[in-house]
């Protein structure tokens, strides 16, 4: 007799075999961690150590450097060996001053011939100077590089560090319906492939590629898979823990529309409707929004202009007395250079692009910054203002932005991207919060004195069987 499987356990089969095989390469015995470490870090920490290859999906300013070198640091002392952590331009130089604050050893590398036992930390941009298979553990900071399906470093990093036994990818939350970042994520780690987890918790809307949407059934099956090999929040509480330090000050957002002398005669009453129109009405407004950005640039404290034309990067150069420009095509030691300049005070206003240093620089030393134009993307404006707005800030942050009133809804639309890409934040870490609450907080070795003070009493019925 022939019998029919049910629905159910038919699924849990076809999810099954569509696992990746993961060995566990995770650490046993977790050796002595940093005193630096909050509770949430140490817990995250642990796990991941625990976990062998795992993403840390936390907010700006969580400390995730802290917890990469920390992580590091532990997998040289369990097994030896070199550790390589990736990180953007000028981020590397931070991240070993963040070392040396808590004494955590690392060293600045540019080649193979440069590195040593225990942490070694590079930029991306030098991935092609290094022999990965010599390296015991491969750390990516701001790991959103893998973003792209078809990225080079994407390809590159998932390539190269296939075989590297300890891997960790920190970043911050990601865009909650960029599930190809998700993915990417998950084959890096060697968890489950892009295109499995596409056919296995996923269905394809219509016609367009990169649409896709979680099957209803397959809702928690996903949740709980991701909360195996990831840990997501935006701040302490999510996991359970107290905030504390972690609160974040005021965030002031005023918008300026800028006058143009004469609207432009090609607009529908004088406002761009598509994205066209949009992209000349800010060609044509560079002028004007330039003189009223160098026209509320404070003279007595540091600032941060963000752009996206070089029409704009020049002329606010030349409109600000002692502003330094960061150009996508100056050399990647003269980037490096400024940028470690500002961050350590020599330079008073910076111009720059958020696709140039909008990710990965810890800005907490100042609190004002402002965007000269606006294009359609809410990632580069939550990444570039979140440079200065993250935990550690002391001071209110205010961030300028500027539009020309030919540029139509511009404003409206990242108002709207900016709550919806909260909405859907929230929900993410709603959806892993309860799983990934009792995972973390197991890690946990703080365990209470079991120190009695009342004699035990042996039941009568008891003594009188002995």
């Amino acid at each position: 007799m022939t019998t029919t499987m049910p629905a159910e356990d038919a699924y849990a089969a076809f999810l099954a075999k569509k696992a990746m095989v993961d060995p566990p390469t995770g650490l046993a015995d977790i050796p002595d961690l940093p005193s630096a470490l909050f509770p949430f870090q140490r817990d995250i920490v642990r796990w991941s150590l625990k976990r062998g290859r795992a993403a840390l999906f936390a907010g700006t300013g969580l400390g995730k450097t802290l917890m990469e070198l920390a992580w590091g640091s532990a997998i040289h002392a369990a097994h030896g060996g070199m550790v390589l952590l990736f990180a953007p331009l000028a981020v590397s130089t931070q991240i070993i001053r963040e070392a040396a604050k808590f004494g955590i050893p690392a060293r600045l590398v540019r080649c193979q011939a440069d590195c040593g036992p225990g942490i070694n930390v590079t930029n991306y941009q030098k991935i092609e100077h290094f022999d990965l298979a010599e390296f015991i553990a491969v750390i990516l900071d701001e790991s959103s590089i893998l973003k792209s399906e078809t990225g080079k470093y994407r390809t590159d990093l998932i390539a190269v560090c296939s075989a590297v036994p300890f891997r960790l990818a920190a970043t911050a939350t990601p865009a909650p319906n960029d599930f190809m970042e998700l993915g990417n994520h998950a084959e890096f780690l060697g968890v489950m492939s892009y295109t499995d987890m596409l056919s296995t918790f996923f269905t394809h809307d219509g016609g367009e590629t990169q649409k896709w949407r979680l099957k209803g059934h397959a809702e928690n099956d996903f949740w709980r898979w991701m909360a195996s090999w990831s840990v997501m929040l935006r701040k302490p509480s999510d996991l359970g823990y107290e905030d504390g330090a972690y609160q974040l000050p005021a965030l002031h957002q005023i918008h300026h529309t800028v006058e143009v002398p004469s609207l432009a005669p090609y607009l529908l009453g004088g406002r761009a409707a598509t994205l066209q129109e949009r992209i000349r009405a800010r060609r044509e407004s560079v002028d004007d929004r330039v003189a009223f950005a160098a026209s509320i640039t404070p003279t007595d404290r540091q600032f941060v202009w963000w752009c996206n034309l070089n029409s704009e990067s020049e002329a606010l150069a030349k409109a600000i007395p002692g502003a330094v420009e960061v150009r996508g095509s100056d050399r990647d030691d003269d980037k490096e250079r400024k940028l470690v300049d500002f961050s350590e005070g020599r330079i008073r206003v910076l111009i720059t692009k958020p696709s140039i240093c909008g990710f990965g620089m810890n800005w907490q030393h100042c609190a004002d910054t402002g965007f000269v134009g606006l294009n359609d993307s809410f990632e580069q404006i939550y990444q570039a203002v979140r440079r200065f707005w993250r935990f550690g800030q002391e001071c209110e942050v205010t961030a300028h932005f500027i539009a020309a009133e030919t540029e139509g809804a511009v404003v409206a639309n990242i108002k709207r991207k900016e709550a919806d890409a909260e909405r859907m934040a929230a929900a993410m870490v709603l959806h892993t919060a309860n799983i990934t609450k009792g995972i973390i907080n197991a890690q946990a070795r703080d365990v209470a004195v079991y120190s009695p003070t009342m004699p035990m009493q042996i039941p009568n019925w008891l003594g009188a069987a002995a």
